[in-house]
């Protein structure tokens, strides 16, 4: 059923919205430091009902909950360890999420079932308002429809939700851009299960010894019949319409197998990737005149990774607007947050070119 969405910008009564309507079991979107969130009362099942069915997520893709500083976590995690005290310390408010044993507080639809969940405390000021004046924890995925690219400002969230959730906070764009880093506590040695802006070098200086999910270095999804851990790991995500291919091949390479795409009818072409990236591969086309049909999006110099990471999603939503049928996306760096980068970057891909090393 279609309701009326209001999108507003943050204030008191806004603010005061949000709060009744969480506490009636209804969902608000609201801005986070990494991106969108799709709120609702972590305790209330209709609200968490009504998140699974506004976005169209599997019911076994877990939700993480989100709660504000001063606020107690007994009765959400079972047992707090001592190293996840430390990154608390060093890292919360931040984005960084932490997959603890799940409390007595905790409903069986937030963790998908499993007997984990995952919490963290993002430093968005709205996001901080928010649930400190709710008083509430808050679950909160993404706000998109689930397999598109995550929303960075509130335009995108009204571009996938418009009718299905009753009021999107407004806060701006978001500054980082990709969703949290997602470390599981659980075991004896921390494992990253989801890459992000709290790189694996930072928890490694924090903490020492750190693995990482095989998954995550592949950038490929969980198995059909295993559970996922953390959100992310098990379904296609941020995919644009059309096939994304990354690609780590000379610029000249790529302009070739242009020449041959500009051949079938059809193709709108781009490319995704740095200014420098961009320039090299234009400037090949540009010897036989053949760049002018090409969309280039720019996703900012190849040094500032913070500002890639943050272009990204909006990227793949601009290659949809585009109707860009085919394009070629260039494979970054993985340090530091190059590694959360590619990792989101290649489960947009529908193809992967790499050279042989």
């Amino acid at each position: 059923m279609m309701i009326e969405t209001v999108l507003s910008p943050v204030s008191p009564e806004s603010l005061a919205m949000a709060g009744k309507l969480f506490r009636e079991g209804q969902i608000v979107a609201f801005p986070t430091e990494t991106v969108y969130g799709l709120g609702a009362w972590a305790m209330s099942r209709e609200g968490i009902r009504r998140i699974y069915e506004a976005k169209g997520r599997p019911s076994d893709n877990p939700l993480i909950v989100h709660v504000a500083p001063g606020m107690s976590l007994e009765g959400l995690a079972g047992e707090i360890p001592e190293k996840a005290k430390i990154l608390m310390e060093k890292f919360w408010p931040g984005p960084l999420t932490m997959i603890f044993p799940k409390g007595d507080r905790i409903l069986p639809e937030v963790t998908g079932g499993l007997d984990t969940v995952a919490i963290r405390m993002p430093s968005h000021p709205v996001a901080m308002k928010l649930i400190e004046s709710c008083g509430l924890p808050i679950v909160a995925p993404s706000a998109n429809t689930s397999g598109r690219p995550s929303p960075t400002t509130a335009q995108h969230v009204l571009e996938d939700l418009s009718g299905k959730v009753p009021l999107i906070l407004d806060g701006g764009p978001c500054s980082v851009g990709l969703e949290s880093t997602i470390v599981d506590l659980t075991g004896e040695v921390p494992m990253i299960l989801r890459p992000g802006a709290i790189t694996e070098e930072m928890l490694q200086e924090a903490l020492g010894e750190v693995t990482v999910d095989p998954a995550v270095a592949a950038a490929v999804s969980l198995a059909k019949d295993i559970k996922p851990k953390a959100p992310g790991m098990k379904y296609r995500h941020y995919a644009p319409k059309g096939r994304l291919i990354i690609t780590d091949y000379p610029a000249g390479d790529i302009a070739s197998w242009i020449r041959e795409d500009e051949k079938l009818p059809g193709e709108k072409l781009g490319l995704i990737g740095s200014s420098e990236w961009l320039d090299e591969i234009m400037n090949h086309l540009a010897e036989s005149h053949e760049d002018q049909n090409i969309c280039r999006i720019d996703l900012g110099k190849r040094e500032d990774k913070q500002q890639i990471a943050a272009a990204l999603f909006d990227a793949l939503r601009r290659a949809d607007e585009t109707g860009l049928t085919k394009m070629y996306g260039e494979a970054f760096a993985r340090e530091d947050l190059g590694e959360a980068i590619m990792n989101r970057f290649l489960k947009a891909s529908s193809e992967r070119r790499f050279i042989k090393r």
